[in-house]
């Protein structure tokens, strides 16, 4: 009965602790945006996800509006999603999502809507590690073959980074993907449509969970 009590204690005491680190309020400024990101990939990363704004009342809340603080654009790959790699919840972040962050008018346009729109503050332009869009526009520079289907769009889009890599010392994909994030960042930077926002490129560790943002 007593190890019945306690544990009980316990458990009626994990709420309030959790809830007692979640967010309160929304960052409204790209700085506090960008440290709230921080903050959450450092928890996930230390696999120390507080899983916040899941429960009835953020879900009736987003119900009727939404008010993302930040907008990441990122890759399609199933092992770098957005909420969960900054440990964000329910109507926090706009996530926009193509292989290898290609851009399209589909994906400027959803930018545009959540700059203007919503006003989000900060827009992250999120690579990852082992990307293999990044590694098809290697090898589609490398051998010159065509790539048959849709997918050419997306190798196409990236081949410009992958041509500018080439010679670049160390692993020619993995400098594929830094110079690819850095192109898509300077791109939506020179773009009046988000001048409103503050646009940073980043990237995430496959292995440690962490995600690396440039000094911009």
């Amino acid at each position: 009965m007593l190890a019945l009590t306690a544990a009980a204690t316990v458990a009626a005491a994990a709420p309030a602790a959790r809830a007692a680190t979640v967010r309160t309020g929304k960052p409204s400024t790209a700085a506090r945006a960008l440290a709230e990101l921080r903050a959450g990939n450092a928890r996930f990363a230390a696999l120390r996800e507080i899983h916040p704004h899941e429960d009835a009342a953020r879900r009736a809340a987003v119900a009727v509006s939404q008010h993302p603080f930040a907008l990441v654009l990122g890759c399609v790959d199933s092992r770098v999603p957005p909420e969960l790699v900054f440990d964000q919840g329910l109507g926090d972040l706009l996530a926009i999502r193509s292989a290898g962050q290609a851009l399209d008018e589909a994906v400027l346009g959803s930018i545009q809507f959540g700059v203007e729109e919503l006003g989000v503050p900060l827009v992250v332009v999120l690579g990852h590690e082992r990307c293999g869009a990044a590694t098809a526009a290697v090898e589609y520079v490398r051998t010159g073959k065509p790539v048959e289907g849709h997918l050419a769009r997306v190798v196409e889009e990236i081949a410009p980074a992958a041509r500018a890599a080439r010679d670049l010392p160390g692993d020619w994909v993995e400098n594929t993907v830094r110079a690819n994030v850095a192109r898509i960042r300077g791109r939506l930077a020179r773009d009046e449509a988000f001048g409103k926002a503050r646009i940073v490129g980043a990237r995430f560790d496959l292995d440690t969970g962490k995600v690396a943002f440039d000094p911009s």
